[in-house]
């Protein structure tokens, strides 16, 4: 489970990122975040891991409060969280398998990171993760031979191989023409339901969050506007959401 309760952020500049957001989002749901650029919907997505402080209130993640973190304690509990962004941050000149074995890597002794020994049975999990987004048949090609959506795919893949209980999606398929862009979505709707990790994604195609997301967060100048079921998503809701931003500095 995933609180915020009156969480804002304040950035040193003055940049408003978020206003007393108050949510919660359970276990095995799959999210969408919705909103104009500048709104805070990135913020919202990276307070949840802690790339980004949150300056008042309190964030809690499976009840572990996130600003409370330090050093190790902070590095073991991101790693039960997945990460996926919009330029899929491969390693291009190397192997798909590789590529997502870079996952297993905290785990592992320095030793074996220095030599790349890799153990069978993270070699497994990799192999694994691969089949469950579909390109179990790349696992062995150079990561820049593959198109974009498949790139996506094994970047989903590497967050699959962290063993997660939740993905945090920051525009995966900003990059992606329509018809790949609807194939990921549809990865990602596979991994919350078959596997029941939650999602949390971030994006600005509307269609597809209403498509595709169990729930839509709508979120303007930093503050929650829309919080319920896509479904339920209609032109006053999309208005609310997308009006123009009355200026209070600058959001993110």
């Amino acid at each position: 489970m995933i609180v915020f309760d009156h969480v804002s952020k304040v950035y040193p500049n003055g940049t408003v990122g978020l206003k007393d957001v108050n949510l919660t989002i359970q276990d095995g749901e799959f999210v969408a975040i919705i909103g104009r650029s500048g709104a805070g919907k990135s913020t919202l997505l990276r307070s949840v891991n802690r790339m980004h402080d949150v300056t008042d209130g309190t964030l809690t993640v499976e009840g572990v409060n996130v600003s409370s973190l330090k050093g190790k304690e902070l590095r073991r509990f991101r790693r039960g969280i997945g990460m996926v962004f919009q330029s899929f941050n491969l390693v291009s000149r190397t192997t798909v398998i590789r590529n997502v074995l870079a996952a297993r890597v905290p785990e592992m002794p320095f030793w074996r990171v220095l030599l790349g020994a890799f153990r069978k049975e993270d070699k497994i999990t990799a192999l694994e993760s691969l089949d469950k987004v579909g390109i179990l048949d790349k696992a062995y090609i150079r990561a820049d031979q593959l198109s974009g959506g498949q790139q996506q795919r094994v970047a989903l893949a590497r967050t699959l191989a962290q063993n997660p209980k939740i993905i945090l999606a920051d525009e995966p398929v900003a990059a992606l023409d329509p018809v790949t862009a609807k194939q990921v979505m549809e990865d990602f709707v596979r991994v919350n339901k078959e596997m029941g990790i939650s999602i949390l994604l971030n994006i600005h195609h509307v269609e597809l969050a209403i498509e595709y997301a169990d729930r839509i967060i709508g979120i303007h100048a930093g503050q929650i506007v829309y919080d319920g079921p896509s479904k339920e998503v209609n032109q006053d809701v999309l208005d609310a959401i997308y009006k123009e931003a009355v200026p209070q500095g600058k959001q993110t």
